[in-house]
């Protein structure tokens, strides 16, 4: 089975293919992300890896190679239009103000239905090895409550910070995941508010972004 395409996965796709039928050749890594309008090669090379690990393309000698075309239900694939809330730090907490920047289409087989979402952009590298480097796009699913061991954003004293949840006996635990030795576990009492829960976390940031 394929795996579902975000709408910038499918424009790739499409500039990939252009790219061989009218030239002949594929479109190197600094040309894609030229055309996809991003300002990084990591995004469009994050976009190739991701075409290749569904199967869409593969790597030869003389470059990409199409394998398939997505099915037209992929290609109509549905979406939904999530806010993106500004930073949050994954260092020092942040202050959390609710200012909309932009909406990031989201597919309904990430942001699923029956859920409200948000996004934040992360900051700093102390969910480094939790998966969430300094400016991904951390897609959050609104609850109140969490499990141990998820990825959470905690309100604490008005300011908003990504960490694991964990529970003491007494206490709760937000921990950092981290290969650097500054960050520490903040220590807290049961007083305390979950934003949500992490969900999905779009390396890079940029490339989930509609151009």
């Amino acid at each position: 089975m394929l795996q579902p395409l975000n709408p910038k996965a499918l424009q790739a796709l499409r500039i990939i293919r252009n790219r061989l039928v009218h030239d002949g050749s594929s479109p190197s890594i600094r040309e894609l992300m030229r055309e996809m309008g991003y300002k990084f090669p990591r995004s469009a090379a994050v976009l190739i890896e991701r075409l290749i690990a569904g199967g869409y393309v593969r790597r030869t000698s003389a470059g990409l190679q199409i394998l398939r075309e997505p099915p037209a239900d992929f290609q109509r694939a549905s979406t939904v239009r999530v806010p993106l809330v500004g930073r949050v730090s994954c260092g020092t907490p942040i202050w959390a103000a609710e200012n909309v920047e932009a909406f990031v289409p989201v597919a309904t087989t990430i942001a699923r239905p029956g859920s409200q979402y948000f996004i934040l952009r992360a900051e700093g590298d102390s969910m480094n090895r939790a998966g969430i480097d300094d400016g991904d796009l951390v897609l959050i699913r609104q609850q109140a409550t969490a499990e141990e061991g998820d990825r959470v954003v905690a309100l604490i004293d008005d300011e908003a910070t990504i960490k694991e949840l964990r529970f003491g006996p007494t206490e709760i635990i937000l921990k950092p995941r981290s290969t650097n030795p500054k960050h520490k576990p903040i220590i807290l009492d049961r007083e305390f508010h979950i934003q949500g829960v992490v969900a999905h976390v779009l390396k890079g940031g940029a490339e989930l972004m509609e151009s």
